[in-house]
């Protein structure tokens, strides 16, 4: 039975259901997305694992050297250290995971540092109106707008259902926006860039979707 209910002995893999709104911590965010009566957007179906996605493959951090620089449109541009990221107030926020390769993760738990607290950290200026998401990877990096990044559900975690984040799914830190496709949500995070004008990162530079909405099935630049 165990196997069959895990036939890839994985321990992200859902057995049953997608984890329900009410079976929530009571004091976790709930994205609004996940109460919608149908979960999962257009063109996308639901997968029980969380495959493992990206450019080049994990990069080698050393989390002693780790530091997440906030720059760009902000009164107060500066870095942080791992330690000093894990000591910021934390919040949990419960999401839907939509990659544009079309799989839906539904249910996460994700735990770390709301990206609100951290513009009231460094002191977002009120021209900045675009971030750019900067990573570890090879100088990879991701755009959009401010409203996405600074929606209540959306926070650098470093926890997933409960358990530290994994470097093949973007530890020590990652984003998660939940309400946009999830290359949106930068792994392995070191920077992030206040902008007043929208600027492609390294996948819109090829032709993504400059917003990449999955509801809107934004995944490429002709698509809406």
């Amino acid at each position: 039975m165990a196997l069959f209910n895990n036939p890839f002995n994985d321990e992200k893999y859902q057995a049953g259901d997608a984890p329900p709104v009410q079976d929530q911590p009571a004091d976790a965010i709930i994205s609004p997305d996940t109460r919608r009566a149908d979960r999962i957007p257009p063109g996308q179906s639901r997968t029980r694992r969380w495959p493992v996605l990206d450019a080049y493959g994990a990069p080698q951090i050393d989390l002693a050297k780790w530091r997440l620089e906030v720059f760009g449109l902000v009164g107060a541009p500066g870095s942080l250290s791992l330690d000093d990221f894990k000591h910021l107030p934390r919040v949990k926020v419960f999401s839907d995971f939509h990659c544009v390769t079309r799989w839906s993760r539904l249910g996460n738990l994700w735990e770390g540092v709301a990206t609100r607290e951290l513009a009231r950290l460094f002191g977002v200026r009120e021209e900045a109106k675009f971030v750019v998401l900067h990573a570890y990877d090879h100088g990879w990096t991701t755009n959009l707008p401010v409203e996405f990044f600074l929606a209540e559900d959306s926070l650098l975690a470093d926890t997933h259902d409960g358990k530290a984040i994994s470097t093949e799914h973007g530890g020590p830190v990652r984003a998660i926006v939940p309400r946009l496709y999830a290359w949106k949500s930068a792994k392995w995070i070191r920077g992030i860039e206040f902008l007043s004008a929208d600027r492609a990162g390294y996948w819109e530079d090829g032709g993504y979707h400059m917003l990449g909405d999955p509801w809107r099935e934004q995944r490429f630049r002709w698509d809406g």
